[in-house]
């Protein structure tokens, strides 16, 4: 078992530079939008709406959205602001989840929360929905902001039947399953959807999209109990702080001797969130971690399935890499 002192290093991917730097001036375009958009807010709350812009991290949307075009063939200006649209309404799940999680942390900064309060970050979150919806409603065509607005609204959703099984620690692993494709990989398959269409390709993403943000979620919350925060830059522990049961939980209850699963269940069943580090240290061994993979590695074999139909193109292997990537950020977790 790893004690609290040995708690795993995620590190970045080797690779990642490499996936990013073809369409690194498109990411630019994103960031420099993003930026903008700050000065379409009241000018009294625009700080706070900058610094929840600032919370962006690798711009893996953006991303998705840019090898999306890519696959079809070309990028455009759309495309850009349909990465900002999508980025809007991820940071904006952010700034809440850190408000229902009580986050400290986020990027190794003080959360929204933390700094300003749960009432401000409530309502800059909803600002920053509201303003995504804005631009999509902007395109010449309605679908963008139909599209938008339907996996904004899986993704709250999603969100909602996470918080009412709080404390549930029985739930299901295929009910847990269809709460990540909502709330995380909803955002993913959007990105690759729009970025194919607004270039004018054939054919559709979606599955390769709820296949890779389904292993991403899952690799978050593995390294919530697997990984160190100074590391991660972000509060961990949170997901069993706030009685959240995911997958490293769900897969020790299974795979546990009948005494240790009774020793579990005892401390679920007095559940406290101070008990969070005692809980995570008990899901910190070596079994536990490669039943995690085990199940992480599904999913991206199925990203990778999805691709199979695609042209070989640019486009294709930037989204096949992005799958390498997340693997090896798996393979992260299980370093000393």
């Amino acid at each position: 078992m790893l004690t609290a002192d040995q708690k795993v290093v995620a590190r970045a991917p080797a690779n990642w530079d490499a996936v990013c730097e073809p369409v690194r001036p498109f990411l630019a375009q994103v960031s420099e939008q993003l930026r903008d958009e700050v000065a379409a807010f009241d000018p009294r709350i625009s700080a706070f709406v900058q610094y929840a812009l600032a919370s962006q991290g690798k711009q893996l949307r953006p991303l998705l959205v840019a090898l999306g075009g890519r696959v079809a063939g070309r990028l455009n200006s759309d495309h850009v602001m349909a990465a900002v649209i999508i980025e809007l309404v991820h940071l904006a799940t952010l700034v809440h989840d850190d408000v229902i999680d009580a986050a400290d942390q986020r990027r190794n900064r003080p959360t929204l929360a933390a700094s300003w309060g749960n009432e401000i970050s409530v309502l800059a979150g909803d600002c920053l929905f509201a303003q995504a919806l804005k631009r999509a409603a902007e395109f010449p065509t309605p679908e963008v902001c139909r599209m938008v607005a339907e996996a904004t609204k899986t993704v709250c959703t999603g969100e909602i039947l996470q918080t009412l099984r709080r404390g549930d620690f029985q739930v299901a692993r295929e009910e847990y399953l269809r709460e990540l494709r909502m709330k995380t990989a909803e955002l993913f398959a959007l990105a690759c959807r729009l970025g194919l269409r607004l270039g004018g390709g054939e054919g559709d993403l979606r599955e390769y999209g709820l296949n890779l943000g389904t292993a991403y979620q899952l690799y978050d919350d593995c390294l919530d109990v697997f990984g160190s925060e100074p590391s991660a830059g972000k509060s961990l522990g949170t997901d069993l702080a706030t009685g959240k049961a995911t997958l490293p939980l769900m897969l020790a209850l299974e795979q546990a001797t009948a005494g240790r699963r009774d020793e579990l269940r005892g401390l679920l069943a007095d559940w406290r969130p101070e008990l969070g580090e005692e809980l995570r240290a008990m899901l910190a061994t070596e079994d536990c971690r490669t039943a995690c993979r085990t199940e992480v590695d599904g999913f991206l074999e199925g990203a990778r399935g999805a691709l199979v139909a695609l042209p070989a193109n640019e486009g294709r292997a930037g989204l096949a890499a992005l799958v390498d990537c997340l693997e090896e950020q798996m393979d992260g977790l299980g370093a000393g």
